[in-house]
C-alpha cells in the first residue's frame, strides 16, 4: 500500500522585510483557500485550534485572477481588523473574475489566540498565478 503524502497548503518564503508564502492548489478555488489559510497561519499561532463558530459570506471582484486574490485576502484582513474574528476555514467559488466565499472562524480571544505577526496587506509584489500539470501555484508577499 502506497503511503499518500498529505498536500501542504502553503510554505513560508524568505523575504528581506516582509513575509511571504508559496501556495499550491488543484483548483483555483483550492489555491485561494490555501492562500487564505496560509495568511491566517502567519497571523495567528495554532490556527488549527481556531473553531468555526462564526460564519460570514464574502463577495469580491477583480479584473483578473491576481487582483481577485489580493482583493480577497485584503478583504479578509479588513474583516479581521474591524470585527476581531480570526478565520480557519474557507469555502470559495470563483466564476470568471467574481468570487463568493463562506468563511468560518471565531472571535479573537487574547487568552486563547496568540498573534504572530500583524499583517497590513497582501501585495502585488512579483504576484503571478501559474497553472501547470493540473496544479495552480503562486507566491504572495504580505506587508507586515
Amino acid at each position: 500500500m502506497k503511503n499518500k503524502k498529505k498536500q501542504q497548503k502553503f510554505k513560508p518564503l524568505e523575504h528581506t522585510a516582509d513575509i511571504g508564502i508559496s501556495v499550491r492548489g488543484k483548483t483555483l478555488e483550492e489555491l485561494f483557500e490555501n492562500a487564505s489559510y496560509g495568511m491566517f497561519s502567519i497571523l495567528v499561532e495554532n490556527l488549527n485550534e481556531v473553531l468555526p463558530l462564526k460564519k460570514l459570506n464574502v463577495s469580491i471582484q477583480g479584473i483578473d485572477k491576481e487582483s481577485l486574490l489580493i482583493n480577497y485576502l485584503n478583504e479578509l484582513l479588513y474583516i479581521y481588523s474591524t470585527k476581531k474574528i480570526v478565520f480557519s476555514k474557507f469555502k470559495i467559488k470563483i466564476n470568471k473574475n467574481k468570487l463568493k466565499s463562506i468563511i468560518f472562524g471565531e472571535k479573537f480571544n487574547s487568552k486563547k489566540h496568540i498573534i504572530y505577526n500583524e499583517i497590513k496587506a497582501a501585495t502585488y509584489h512579483n504576484l503571478k498565478i501559474k497553472q501547470y500539470n493540473n496544479m495552480f501555484s503562486t507566491q504572495i508577499i504580505f506587508d507586515v
